[in-house]
């Protein structure tokens, strides 16, 4: 057995089944291709590559031999290797990922040129309708040439996935290895919410005492991103609207800062009906009178006067709204009360609720709340638990 047996299924079965041809052209960017393979691998995918000769140049076919397990094409033979792959044959690839796309191989797609081995798959992928993801990395003058800008939208409008250039050192680089993974399993993984439009609306709010001072919740805003990590994954279209947050969001999810209940409502009151709401904000219940400047530091005591803030839950537009209600040293029956209160009193499908002692980094166990009475135990990790609750809300 291939050492590269070792990883496969190791993060997650996403990709399980999935054939990828990965396609590797001459850029420097082709020496992260190594870990791309292996990292999609480890989500479940059977990787088979193809070079061009100038990547050759670059990285040597025997390391992605390693990487994928599998034989290397380096040039079209009597195999008809764009044939057996991409062409009308029964167990054809699900995917071709071009990671990294010169501008040279970029405008010969955009011409149907095939002079390289990776080009002529892509003409053959394109012509068979396999799904292409090309993934531009160049020096950043090329990248903003107005031809190859031209042949860039040219392949978009073709259908073909074309992802941003991450712009660094007046150079167009991949987007990280998560972000090309993310993209390729939005793709052809679950793909169970495609045409979903879906709004997450995560972290906690700050309420100014003064110019400097906020009193805020407890959130790191974890659960949010899964939310809408997992939303994207499975092909929804998703925005998130995101407070003070602790955790690093992903480049590839549409994102919209807010501070305060007044921003959030701001927010709200202007938007369009989505198909699927996800609302775990830690939202202030109360804000102070706000103070002018800076409350003096010598005082003994201050006293603060708070107002109550509207239930911005009970506002929402959405076909399909999930309310979530965070408690801390309750029993499950009163969870699950407030819950079922809640769901009363709003539009809310069902609630997730859970208790802050039973939260950490990375796992928390939450009682999922229907309006029709039933009460799910999910234990697990916040990953694993956002993608239970989407599950929930895909029954309807």
């Amino acid at each position: 057995m291939h050492p590269a047996k070792d990883i496969e299924c190791s993060k997650s079965e996403k990709l399980k089944g999935r054939k990828i041809i990965l396609g590797v052209t001459g850029s420097i960017g082709a020496v992260d291709s190594v870990k791309l393979c292996r990292e999609l691998i480890r989500h479940g995918a059977e990787i088979h590559v193809v070079m061009s000769a100038e990547a050759q140049n670059i990285i040597h076919p025997y390391s992605l031999e390693f990487a994928s397990g599998n034989p290397v094409t380096t040039e079209i033979d009597g195999r008809v290797q764009h044939v057996a792959f991409c062409g009308y044959v029964p167990d054809k690839a699900d995917l071709l990922l071009i990671a990294p796309a010169t501008a040279n191989t970029i405008s010969k797609i955009a011409h149907a040129i095939d002079d390289t081995p990776v080009t002529t798959f892509a003409t053959t992928a394109l012509g068979t309708g396999i799904p292409v993801i090309v993934v531009p990395a160049m020096h950043g003058s090329m990248i903003r040439n107005k031809f190859v800008m031209e042949n860039i939208s040219r392949l978009r409008e073709n259908g073909v996935i074309v992802l941003g250039a991450k712009m660094d050192e007046a150079k167009a680089k991949m987007p990280g290895t998560e972000d090309i993974v993310a993209a390729t399993i939005s793709r052809i993984g679950r793909g169970d919410m495609r045409g979903r439009d879906v709004l997450v609306i995560a972290g906690s709010t700050e309420e100014h005492i003064d110019d400097i001072r906020v009193i805020t919740n407890r959130s790191s805003g974890e659960t949010g991103v899964e939310l809408a990590r997992a939303a994207y994954e499975r092909g929804a279209d998703v925005e998130l609207w995101i407070g003070r947050c602790e955790v690093a969001i992903p480049a590839y999810v549409k994102t919209t800062r807010f501070t305060s209940v007044a921003d959030l409502k701001k927010l709200i009151d202007c938007m369009v009906e989505r198909d699927l709401v996800l609302f775990p904000a830690a939202v202030s219940d109360y804000s102070p009178d706000r103070h002018v400047g800076k409350i003096s530091s010598t005082d003994e005591t201050i006293t603060l006067t708070l107002r109550r803030n509207p239930k911005l839950i009970d506002t929402m537009k959405g076909k399909t709204v999930v309310g979530f209600k965070a408690q801390s040293r309750v029993e499950d029956e009163k969870l699950v009360a407030e819950a079922r209160d809640l769901i009363k009193r709003s539009s809310c499908a069902f609630v997730v609720a859970n208790r802050m002692e039973q939260v950490s980094a990375g796992s928390t166990r939450v009682l999922i709340v229907g309006a029709d009475g039933s009460t799910e135990e999910v234990s697990a990790a916040k990953a694993t638990v956002a993608d239970k609750i989407l599950d929930r809300a895909m029954k309807g």
